[in-house]
Protein backbone atom coordinates (compact mmCIF):
# COMPACT_ATOMS: atom_id res chain seq x y z
CA UNK A 1 0.00 0.00 0.00
CA UNK A 2 1.09 3.57 -0.49
CA UNK A 3 1.31 6.31 1.43
CA UNK A 4 -0.72 9.71 0.15
CA UNK A 5 0.03 12.66 1.26
CA UNK A 6 -1.82 15.43 0.36
CA UNK A 7 0.20 16.47 -2.63
CA UNK A 8 -0.50 20.41 -3.27
CA UNK A 9 3.01 21.26 -3.56
CA UNK A 10 4.72 17.94 -3.68
CA UNK A 11 7.61 17.31 -6.39
CA UNK A 12 8.04 14.85 -8.77
CA UNK A 13 10.59 13.26 -6.35
CA UNK A 14 7.73 12.15 -4.06
CA UNK A 15 5.66 11.11 -6.65
CA UNK A 16 8.25 8.12 -7.17
CA UNK A 17 7.70 7.43 -3.45
CA UNK A 18 3.95 5.93 -4.26
CA UNK A 19 5.57 3.20 -6.39
CA UNK A 20 8.99 2.97 -4.73
CA UNK A 21 8.22 2.49 -0.94
CA UNK A 22 4.66 0.36 0.20
CA UNK A 23 3.35 -0.05 3.30
CA UNK A 24 2.80 -3.35 4.70
CA UNK A 25 -1.39 -4.30 5.12
CA UNK A 26 -1.45 -3.70 8.99
CA UNK A 27 0.48 -0.55 8.59
CA UNK A 28 -1.41 1.22 5.53
CA UNK A 29 -5.13 -0.22 7.71
CA UNK A 30 -3.88 1.43 10.61
CA UNK A 31 -2.56 4.00 9.07
CA UNK A 32 -6.30 4.41 7.47
CA UNK A 33 -8.26 4.11 10.66
CA UNK A 34 -5.73 6.85 12.60
CA UNK A 35 -6.96 9.33 9.27
CA UNK A 36 -10.81 8.23 9.41
CA UNK A 37 -11.24 8.57 12.89
CA UNK A 38 -9.50 12.11 13.02
CA UNK A 39 -11.48 13.21 10.02
CA UNK A 40 -15.00 11.80 11.22
CA UNK A 41 -14.43 13.92 15.18
CA UNK A 42 -13.69 17.08 13.38
CA UNK A 43 -15.75 16.77 10.67
CA UNK A 44 -18.93 15.53 13.49
CA UNK A 45 -17.63 18.43 15.46
CA UNK A 46 -17.90 21.07 12.96
CA UNK A 47 -21.27 19.71 11.71
CA UNK A 48 -22.45 20.19 15.35
CA UNK A 49 -21.08 23.84 15.60
CA UNK A 50 -22.86 24.40 11.41
CA UNK A 51 -25.96 22.68 13.12
CA UNK A 52 -25.69 25.81 15.99
CA UNK A 53 -24.87 28.37 13.94
CA UNK A 54 -27.79 27.78 11.65
CA UNK A 55 -30.43 27.42 14.64
CA UNK A 56 -29.68 30.96 16.01
CA UNK A 57 -30.60 34.44 14.94
CA UNK A 58 -27.98 35.67 17.02
CA UNK A 59 -24.67 34.37 14.93
CA UNK A 60 -26.23 34.94 11.79
CA UNK A 61 -25.56 38.58 12.50
CA UNK A 62 -22.76 39.10 14.06
CA UNK A 63 -19.67 39.35 11.79
CA UNK A 64 -17.59 37.69 13.35
CA UNK A 65 -19.41 34.37 13.56
CA UNK A 66 -20.40 34.31 10.21
CA UNK A 67 -16.80 34.56 9.24
CA UNK A 68 -16.02 31.71 11.56
CA UNK A 69 -18.39 29.59 10.32
CA UNK A 70 -17.40 29.71 6.70
CA UNK A 71 -14.36 29.03 7.97
CA UNK A 72 -15.62 25.90 9.58
CA UNK A 73 -17.43 25.13 6.00
CA UNK A 74 -14.25 25.49 3.87
CA UNK A 75 -12.35 23.02 6.41
CA UNK A 76 -14.90 20.50 6.23
CA UNK A 77 -15.10 20.34 1.96
CA UNK A 78 -11.16 20.56 2.53
CA UNK A 79 -10.77 17.84 5.18
CA UNK A 80 -13.35 15.88 3.29
CA UNK A 81 -11.74 15.76 0.09
CA UNK A 82 -8.24 14.95 1.58
CA UNK A 83 -9.23 12.56 3.37
CA UNK A 84 -11.21 10.82 0.19
CA UNK A 85 -7.62 11.75 -1.78
CA UNK A 86 -5.91 9.20 1.33
CA UNK A 87 -8.83 6.27 0.66
CA UNK A 88 -8.21 6.83 -3.15
CA UNK A 89 -3.81 6.70 -2.63
CA UNK A 90 -4.41 3.09 -0.91
CA UNK A 91 -7.15 1.53 -2.74
CA UNK A 92 -7.20 2.75 -7.17
CA UNK A 93 -3.95 4.65 -6.57
CA UNK A 94 -4.35 6.06 -9.95
CA UNK A 95 -7.57 7.58 -11.01
CA UNK A 96 -8.67 9.30 -13.92
CA UNK A 97 -6.75 13.19 -14.57
CA UNK A 98 -10.36 14.59 -14.97
CA UNK A 99 -11.55 13.50 -11.74
CA UNK A 100 -8.71 14.18 -10.09
CA UNK A 101 -8.44 17.85 -11.47
CA UNK A 102 -11.65 18.55 -10.16
CA UNK A 103 -11.18 16.98 -6.81
CA UNK A 104 -7.19 18.93 -6.58
CA UNK A 105 -9.03 22.17 -7.46
CA UNK A 106 -11.15 22.26 -5.25
CA UNK A 107 -8.88 21.01 -2.34
CA UNK A 108 -6.40 23.69 -3.33
CA UNK A 109 -9.15 26.58 -2.75
CA UNK A 110 -10.29 25.34 0.14
CA UNK A 111 -6.70 25.05 1.23
CA UNK A 112 -5.72 28.39 0.54
CA UNK A 113 -9.08 29.95 1.65
CA UNK A 114 -8.26 29.32 5.35
CA UNK A 115 -5.15 31.61 5.97
CA UNK A 116 -7.38 34.22 4.05
CA UNK A 117 -10.40 33.57 6.11
CA UNK A 118 -8.30 33.69 9.50
CA UNK A 119 -6.76 37.31 8.14
CA UNK A 120 -10.30 38.46 8.09
CA UNK A 121 -11.42 37.51 11.55
CA UNK A 122 -8.08 39.34 12.59
CA UNK A 123 -9.35 42.79 11.46
CA UNK A 124 -12.39 42.04 12.61
CA UNK A 125 -11.15 41.65 16.00
CA UNK A 126 -8.76 44.76 15.89
CA UNK A 127 -11.91 46.73 14.42
CA UNK A 128 -14.41 45.47 17.24
CA UNK A 129 -11.42 46.24 19.85
CA UNK A 130 -9.57 49.44 18.40
CA UNK A 131 -12.16 50.53 16.81
CA UNK A 132 -15.23 49.89 19.12
CA UNK A 133 -16.86 52.67 18.52
CA UNK A 134 -16.78 52.07 14.34
CA UNK A 135 -17.19 48.41 14.62
CA UNK A 136 -21.12 48.50 13.86
CA UNK A 137 -20.66 50.35 10.93
CA UNK A 138 -17.41 49.44 9.55
CA UNK A 139 -18.13 44.98 10.15
CA UNK A 140 -21.67 45.12 8.63
CA UNK A 141 -23.15 41.44 7.64
CA UNK A 142 -23.12 42.72 4.23
CA UNK A 143 -19.45 43.76 3.73
CA UNK A 144 -18.87 40.32 5.56
CA UNK A 145 -20.27 38.38 2.97
CA UNK A 146 -18.31 41.00 0.42
CA UNK A 147 -15.31 39.99 1.98
CA UNK A 148 -15.81 36.18 2.12
CA UNK A 149 -16.94 36.66 -1.88
CA UNK A 150 -12.90 38.39 -2.41
CA UNK A 151 -12.04 35.34 -0.59
CA UNK A 152 -13.20 32.65 -2.81
CA UNK A 153 -11.95 35.59 -5.73
CA UNK A 154 -8.50 35.92 -4.26
CA UNK A 155 -8.38 32.09 -4.41
CA UNK A 156 -9.85 31.34 -8.05
CA UNK A 157 -7.58 34.11 -9.69
CA UNK A 158 -5.00 31.79 -7.65
CA UNK A 159 -5.74 28.73 -8.91
CA UNK A 160 -7.41 28.55 -11.72
CA UNK A 161 -4.89 29.95 -14.29
CA UNK A 162 -2.70 26.45 -13.49
CA UNK A 163 -6.24 24.60 -14.95
CA UNK A 164 -5.51 27.19 -18.42
CA UNK A 165 -2.32 26.60 -18.69
CA UNK A 166 -2.53 22.49 -18.65
CA UNK A 167 -5.60 22.69 -21.16
CA UNK A 168 -3.36 24.80 -23.54
CA UNK A 169 0.27 22.81 -22.92
CA UNK A 170 -1.36 19.13 -22.30
CA UNK A 171 -2.51 16.89 -25.04
CA UNK A 172 -5.83 16.08 -25.64
CA UNK A 173 -4.80 12.31 -24.40
CA UNK A 174 -3.43 13.15 -21.34
CA UNK A 175 -6.81 14.22 -20.21
CA UNK A 176 -8.21 10.19 -20.78
CA UNK A 177 -5.34 8.40 -18.75
CA UNK A 178 -4.89 7.88 -15.00
CA UNK A 179 -2.50 9.42 -12.74
CA UNK A 180 -1.25 9.37 -8.96
CA UNK A 181 -3.45 11.76 -7.35
CA UNK A 182 -1.65 14.76 -6.44
CA UNK A 183 -1.16 18.49 -7.72
CA UNK A 184 2.33 18.19 -9.68
CA UNK A 185 0.91 14.88 -11.86
CA UNK A 186 -1.94 17.12 -12.72
CA UNK A 187 -0.63 20.71 -13.60
CA UNK A 188 3.19 19.55 -14.87
CA UNK A 189 4.02 23.02 -16.58
CA UNK A 190 6.85 24.47 -15.12
CA UNK A 191 5.30 27.67 -15.58
CA UNK A 192 2.76 27.06 -12.84
CA UNK A 193 5.49 25.73 -10.18
CA UNK A 194 6.90 29.44 -10.27
CA UNK A 195 3.68 31.05 -10.59
CA UNK A 196 3.12 28.91 -7.06
CA UNK A 197 5.74 29.69 -5.63
CA UNK A 198 5.71 33.50 -5.74
CA UNK A 199 2.02 33.87 -4.91
CA UNK A 200 3.06 31.87 -2.26
CA UNK A 201 5.98 34.14 -0.99
CA UNK A 202 3.61 37.08 -1.39
CA UNK A 203 0.63 35.97 0.32
CA UNK A 204 2.92 34.38 3.04
CA UNK A 205 3.95 38.06 3.65
CA UNK A 206 0.99 40.02 3.49
CA UNK A 207 -0.89 37.73 5.65
CA UNK A 208 1.92 37.57 8.27
CA UNK A 209 1.98 41.08 8.44
CA UNK A 210 -1.47 41.82 8.92
CA UNK A 211 -2.01 39.07 11.55
CA UNK A 212 1.22 40.59 13.83
CA UNK A 213 -0.48 44.33 12.68
CA UNK A 214 -3.59 43.40 14.59
CA UNK A 215 -2.02 41.53 16.93
CA UNK A 216 0.48 44.24 18.64
CA UNK A 217 -2.43 46.93 18.06
CA UNK A 218 -4.55 44.47 20.35
CA UNK A 219 -1.92 43.95 22.48
CA UNK A 220 -1.03 47.81 22.82
CA UNK A 221 -5.14 47.93 23.84
CA UNK A 222 -5.32 45.41 26.19
CA UNK A 223 -2.50 47.34 28.24
CA UNK A 224 -5.27 49.45 29.04
CA UNK A 225 -7.24 46.91 29.56
CA UNK A 226 -10.49 45.56 29.21
CA UNK A 227 -11.52 41.78 29.32
CA UNK A 228 -12.54 41.53 26.00
CA UNK A 229 -8.78 43.42 24.62
CA UNK A 230 -7.61 40.54 26.63
CA UNK A 231 -9.26 37.75 24.82
CA UNK A 232 -9.04 38.94 21.51
CA UNK A 233 -5.45 39.31 21.72
CA UNK A 234 -5.27 35.16 22.97
CA UNK A 235 -7.86 34.57 20.03
CA UNK A 236 -5.26 36.42 17.78
CA UNK A 237 -2.30 34.13 19.13
CA UNK A 238 -4.53 31.29 18.51
CA UNK A 239 -5.03 32.67 15.01
CA UNK A 240 -1.52 32.93 14.70
CA UNK A 241 -0.45 29.11 15.51
CA UNK A 242 -3.38 28.10 13.03
CA UNK A 243 -1.77 30.26 10.61
CA UNK A 244 1.14 29.20 11.50
CA UNK A 245 0.43 25.46 10.72
CA UNK A 246 -1.83 26.69 7.78
CA UNK A 247 1.29 27.86 6.20
CA UNK A 248 3.20 24.50 6.28
CA UNK A 249 1.48 24.22 3.17
CA UNK A 250 3.49 26.32 1.65
CA UNK A 251 6.85 25.20 2.38
CA UNK A 252 5.42 21.74 2.15
CA UNK A 253 8.44 20.90 -1.14
CA UNK A 254 11.20 21.39 1.22
CA UNK A 255 9.75 20.55 4.35
CA UNK A 256 9.35 16.52 1.98
CA UNK A 257 12.99 17.10 0.97
CA UNK A 258 14.41 17.12 4.66
CA UNK A 259 12.03 14.53 5.77
CA UNK A 260 13.65 12.07 3.01
CA UNK A 261 17.54 13.44 3.60
CA UNK A 262 16.73 13.04 7.54
CA UNK A 263 14.70 9.64 7.18
CA UNK A 264 15.52 7.57 4.25
CA UNK A 265 14.57 4.60 5.51
CA UNK A 266 10.82 5.27 6.99
CA UNK A 267 10.06 7.86 4.86
CA UNK A 268 6.71 6.87 4.66
CA UNK A 269 6.07 7.19 8.61
CA UNK A 270 7.52 10.78 8.28
CA UNK A 271 5.63 11.86 5.64
CA UNK A 272 2.03 10.14 7.56
CA UNK A 273 2.72 12.68 10.25
CA UNK A 274 3.67 15.15 8.12
CA UNK A 275 0.00 14.91 6.25
CA UNK A 276 -1.47 14.67 9.90
CA UNK A 277 0.56 17.77 10.75
CA UNK A 278 -0.66 20.02 7.91
CA UNK A 279 -3.50 18.75 7.07
CA UNK A 280 -6.11 17.45 9.55
CA UNK A 281 -4.30 19.58 13.09
CA UNK A 282 -4.60 22.67 11.53
CA UNK A 283 -8.70 21.82 11.21
CA UNK A 284 -9.56 20.71 14.40
CA UNK A 285 -7.97 23.82 15.96
CA UNK A 286 -11.57 25.97 14.57
CA UNK A 287 -13.66 24.07 16.81
CA UNK A 288 -12.16 24.44 19.80
CA UNK A 289 -11.54 28.37 19.62
CA UNK A 290 -14.75 29.21 18.96
CA UNK A 291 -16.95 26.01 19.77
CA UNK A 292 -15.46 25.70 23.10
CA UNK A 293 -13.64 29.28 24.25
CA UNK A 294 -16.30 31.25 23.03
CA UNK A 295 -18.90 31.82 26.16
CA UNK A 296 -22.03 32.24 23.97
CA UNK A 297 -21.39 29.53 21.04
CA UNK A 298 -20.41 26.90 24.04
CA UNK A 299 -23.66 27.64 25.57
CA UNK A 300 -25.87 26.80 22.59
CA UNK A 301 -23.27 24.21 21.13
CA UNK A 302 -23.69 22.44 24.65
CA UNK A 303 -27.79 23.11 24.61
CA UNK A 304 -27.69 21.22 21.22
CA UNK A 305 -25.59 18.33 22.02
CA UNK A 306 -27.34 17.82 24.92
CA UNK A 307 -30.94 17.44 22.97
CA UNK A 308 -28.99 14.81 20.83
CA UNK A 309 -27.78 13.16 23.64
CA UNK A 310 -31.11 13.25 25.14
CA UNK A 311 -32.45 11.66 21.76
CA UNK A 312 -30.05 9.26 21.38
CA UNK A 313 -31.06 7.41 24.87
CA UNK A 314 -34.68 7.63 24.29
CA UNK A 315 -34.13 5.87 21.04
CA UNK A 316 -31.94 2.95 22.41
CA UNK A 317 -34.59 2.50 25.40
CA UNK A 318 -36.99 -0.56 24.94
CA UNK A 319 -40.63 0.42 24.44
Amino acid sequence: MTLFVLGMNQTSSNITLGASQRDSFSKAVTKNVIVVALGVTVIYLNASLIHTFHKQQIFNTNPRYILFIHMVINDTVQLTLTILLFLLSYTLYRINVCLCSFIILLALFTTENTPLNLSCMALECYVAVCRPLHHARICTVRRTYLFIGLIWATSTLSILPDLFVALATEPVAFFSTDVFCVRVTVFRSPHIILKRDAWYVLLLVVIWLTLLYTYFRILFTARAASADAKKARNTILLHGFQLMLCMLSYVDPYLKTLLKYWFPNSLTDSLFACYIIITILPRSISPMVYGLRDKTFRMYLKKHLLCRLTLVTMASKPL
